[in-house]
């Protein structure tokens, strides 16, 4: 049976029928000689699935699946020829009329990110639905973003994507697990950042226990009506989902609050996501420094390395009293690991460019998955999935909100944010500077433009009360100019400063403009507010209340607060500890 007559046999399985289009980038079900090529695949009929019982699309092996035959890298350019009908000779031999694939394909890229990035679903994280199979969509559950969320990702800006899971134990065998009745909070949550030019990405874990203002979340109920769940201050992170009726917008909003970045979109998943998803890809490869027997996970591994699926790499990811120093901060890294061996290992098992074992692997995946209202479509997840794919795993960092034990607690159960490191990690996150060393960053900082800006900021400096500035808002928050005139003048000592009101326009960036004689003066202030040398735009002073040359400080979009630094942080505190995917490490 060719490549066209497959799927009429009673024992074929559709899913071998996919064959990849050179001119698409995309795979395409192929089902009848004369049928027209879709460039997105409709779903299965009833009649095929009935048709094909478990096991049937090895029932065929007489023949070779045209998506298994060669891979991209393996297939030689030729120029394909017009499609064959059976019973025509076929030539060359062996490609049953399947035209040539060119190169690495895009589809291949996609295929292998989005099992990459179904790694973060694994641990109770979401974040695999990047296939653009239309069968799945009724998999995917959407629940409304509130709001609370940029509207959607872009793809010509950085991405920050919040992948929640959930410790919700509905399932087969989950209740096992204890807390049966958990309305589902959010038990473990990464932020995860990819950059605007897409060459590097960071994964910031938020530990359950961390304690922080849930704030006020106008919420949709199940039942399509509005309210708003009143906030709370002082709480477990954990409780900004479920509990309260919260639901994942309430998490997204918690987490702008804590971290200053607003998500684009988020994904939830559940238990069932590591089981069935770790079967799906033939099981993870991890590594223990020590034998583990944890009876509250269920987890019973000896030192070494063990390839682990279902049940047990369930049990992986949630052990934690057996590992580090006993707590969430230790299981969050043994999750980390997990991610990082996981990924790896999509990324070098070529089985992913099988349509059958991505179908499997997507089915799997989507029926744990819930996403936002504005990432509900097979397009845009497909969309997304094309930017991550554009990432080298190497410079995936993960990390943790650096924290601290709670001093307000004798018995240590909950810890709070770190901040005298924490807000480093938060700018730089918001500033879309890569944790780790990327060659175009690199070149970008020696630039001639940069040298320039980063110029004008040596120099002597003149005393804070000499300073004369007056303070306009370009597009802060309404209050800022005022917030910063106050901070200047009672804390910073620069009492020859006053408050302009509105610029004539808004401003992506804040400025400094001054007159070079006034040189010494902006430095002074730059060196006061944190800013950076491309603020400094040397031009006209104005005159102030006293008659006297004056600086002109625009507070733009970028302007965070009084006090807080603009200055792009560009190294890490050596405190903060973070990995790479691509590194192997055994759990402690």
């Amino acid at each position: 049976m060719d490549a066209q007559g497959r799927g009429r046999a009673d024992n074929i399985d559709p899913a071998d029928q996919w064959v990849l289009n050179p001119d698409t980038g995309e795979y395409e079900l192929r089902l009848s000689p004369s049928a027209p090529q879709s460039a997105v695949p409709g779903p299965r009929r009833a009649a095929s699935r009935a048709a094909a019982p478990a096991g049937a699309s090895g029932g065929a092996r007489g023949r070779t699946a045209a998506p298994e035959r060669e891979s991209p890298e393996e297939a030689p350019e030729r120029v394909p020829g017009p499609r064959r009908r059976r019973g025509v000779p076929e030539e060359p031999p062996n490609r049953r009329g399947r035209r040539p694939v060119k190169k690495k394909s895009k589809a291949k890229k996609v295929l292998l990110w989005t099992g990459g990035v179904m790694a973060f679903v694994l641990v109770g994280t979401a974040g695999a639905a990047y296939l653009y199979l239309e069968h799945l969509n009724d998999n995917i559950t959407a629940v409304s973003d509130d709001g609370a969320s940029t509207g959607g990702f872009s793809k010509d800006k950085a991405i920050n994507i919040l992948l929640i899971g959930t410790d919700k134990r509905t399932g087969a065998g989950n209740t096992k697990y204890g807390d049966a009745n958990s309305v589902g909070h959010a038990d473990t949550t990464i932020l995860l950042h990819v950059s605007k030019d897409r060459t590097n990405a960071t994964a910031l874990s938020i530990p359950r226990d961390l304690i922080v203002d849930v704030p006020d979340c106008p919420t949709t109920m199940e039942d399509g009506t509005t309210k708003v769940i009143k906030g709370e201050d002082g709480v477990r992170f954990n409780t900004s989902l479920g509990q309260e009726d919260r639901t994942p917008s309430c998490t997204v909003r918690t987490v702008t609050e804590l971290t200053g970045i607003q998500a684009d979109n988020f994904m939830v998943a559940d238990f069932n996501a590591v089981k069935t998803l770790t079967t799906a890809v033939g099981g993870v490869e991890v590594c223990l420094a020590k034998d583990i027997d944890d009876a509250d996970s269920h987890l019973k591994l000896s030192k070494g390395t063990h390839t682990i699926e279902g049940e047990q790499a369930l049990a992986f990811v949630r052990t934690r009293h057996s590992v580090g120093f006993g707590g969430d901060l230790s299981r969050i890294e043994i999750q980390q690991q997990f991610l990082g061996s996981l990924m790896r290992k999509l990324k070098s098992n070529d089985t992913l460019t099988s349509p059958t074992k991505m179908i499997k692997l997507a089915e799997a995946g989507t029926k744990a998955l819930t996403v936002d209202s504005k990432l509900d479509s097979i397009t845009k997840l497909k969309d997304l999935g094309l930017e991550l794919g554009k990432l080298n795993v190497k410079n995936l960092t993960f990390t943790t909100v650096p924290v601290l034990d709670n001093p307000a607690e004798k018995v240590k159960a909950t810890v709070v944010v770190n901040t005298s490191t924490a807000p480093t990690v938060f700018q730089m996150i918001q500033d879309d500077v890569s944790f780790t060393e990327v060659k175009e960053k690199a070149k970008e900082s020696k630039s001639a433009a940069a040298a320039e800006a980063a110029a004008r900021l040596k120099g002597t400096k003149s005393a804070a009360s000499e300073v004369r500035v007056q303070v306009m808002n370009g597009g802060a928050p309404a209050g800022s100019a005022q917030e910063t005139l106050n901070w200047l003048q009672n804390d910073e000592g620069v009492t020859k400063s006053e408050n302009a009101g509105n610029a004539p326009e808004e401003l992506s960036n804040t400025t400094l403009e001054y007159d070079p004689d006034q040189a010494d003066q902006a430095r002074r202030l730059a060196d006061i507010m944190g800013l950076p040398g491309t603020a400094l735009k040397p031009g006209k002073s104005v005159t102030n209340a006293q008659g006297l040359p004056t600086m002109t400080l625009t507070l733009g979009k970028d302007f965070k607060g009084a006090g807080v630094s603009l200055t792009a942080t560009t190294k890490v505190p050596d405190s903060v500890q973070k990995s790479t995917a691509d590194k192997v490490q055994c759990a402690k």
